[in-house]
């Protein structure tokens, strides 16, 4: 019988330190994709380039912006509030060019 009890909680400690282990590889992975997405710094919005707020208003009137950034190939990533309340994440370059992401 203490054989069948030792087994048991030698077994349960096993299985702990696997889930452990896993748990910290999925935080490694997450933290890297994090890291790669946010590739933007934020820049005042006042810097947004002229063409792109003409394009935000032609595509989505009395729209604004709440925060910009800019990545290093010179996109946009707006953060933007329409009138209706909701709110949206919008990619652009430099000339107004609405880029899907």
């Amino acid at each position: 019988m203490k054989n069948l009890m030792f087994a048991a909680v030698l077994s349960l400690g096993t299985m702990t330190a696997f889930a452990q282990e896993e748990e910290t590889v999925v935080e490694e992975v997450a933290t890297e994709v994090v890291e790669a997405q946010d590739a933007y710094a934020e820049v005042a919005v006042e810097e947004v380039p002229a063409a792109i707020t003409e394009a935000l208003e032609a595509a989505h009137p009395g729209a604004t912006i709440s925060k910009a950034y800019l990545s290093e190939e010179a996109e946009y990533k707006l953060e933007v509030a329409k009138e209706d309340g909701e709110t949206a994440e919008l990619y652009a370059d430099a000339e107004g060019n609405w880029i899907e992401k």
